[in-house]
Order: C-alpha cells, then sequence, then structure tokens
C-alpha cells in the first residue's frame, strides 16, 4: 500500500491494550529523561513507557521518545535497561524503541505537566486578554543597549 505521494504507507496501527508490569513501572519511576531530570520528570511520568512484560527471568521494555532525534536516546536506554536488571530474579533485560506510535503530550502524568506548564492553567488564568495585560503590566521594563 503506498500513500498519497507514492511512498510506502506506514504499517497499520495496532491497539493492544499497554501491558506494564507493575514492578518495571515502580523501578522506571526512578528513572529520568536527561531532558526533565532537573524538574525531576521519571520516564513513567513522561509518558515513555508504552509496554514492559516479564516473562520468567527476561524483562522485555518498550520505550516511546519524544522525538526521534534524541541525542541522549542511547544512555535512556541504557539506564532502563540498568533498573530493570535490579529487578529480583531479572536475568535479562531488552529494551526496544517503538516506532510504529508517537509519543504526543497527552501522555504526560498530571505531575509532569503541572512541572512543564509555565503558564498557569487555562481555568485559572480566566479572561486571556486580561490576564495578559496583567502579566505585561507586572512585567520589569527591559531597557535596550540603545536606551542607555
Amino acid at each position: 500500500m503506498r500513500n498519497l505521494r507514492g511512498y510506502p504507507a506506514p504499517p497499520a496501527r495496532v491497539e493492544t491494550g499497554a501491558v506494564i508490569d507493575p514492578s518495571v513501572r515502580d523501578v522506571l519511576s526512578q528513572v529520568y529523561d536527561p531532558c526533565c531530570r532537573d524538574k525531576g520528570i521519571s520516564v513513567v511520568d513522561m509518558g515513555l513507557l508504552h509496554r514492559a512484560e516479564i516473562d520468567g527471568g527476561a524483562a522485555r521494555v518498550e520505550l516511546l521518545l519524544t522525538s526521534g532525534w534524541c541525542p541522549f536516546a542511547a544512555n535512556l536506554l541504557g539506564d532502563i535497561e540498568s533498573a530493570v536488571r535490579t529487578l529480583p530474579g531479572i536475568d535479562t533485560a531488552t529494551v526496544e524503541l517503538v516506532w510504529h506510535e508517537a509519543w504526543s503530550p497527552e501522555r504526560l502524568s498530571d505531575s509532569a505537566r503541572a512541572k512543564l506548564r509555565f503558564l498557569p492553567d487555562p481555568a485559572a488564568a480566566g479572561d486571556p486578554a486580561s490576564y495578559a495585560a496583567a502579566s505585561r503590566a507586572s512585567a520589569p521594563t527591559r531597557r535596550s543597549s540603545h536606551d542607555r
């Protein structure tokens, strides 16, 4: 099957439902995306964990990236593998990237969303024009080098 530009169409998205082993989720709640470590946002809160299963002594984790260009992907995969291998009874851990599904901000936990918010919740801001005017009025005046 080809798309409108003649390129092969991506595989159909199959809804399988997320299977995430609770012990893997718990240990990965202490692993941080390097871009959000300073804010204390784990890979779990970022919504990067797609699937995590344990079968006997083997763990398998599927991970989404916020961007396919993430420069920290290799380090992050190693951190996740190391953390999962600390679980009792785990002999091997495999971490794979998922390319058939894109990460989106909807995957963020409520706490991650609050930590990343630099503007107030829209419901708390009220009228956008009034909020913007009040923010401009309370902002310090910046002088350019031409004003000096």
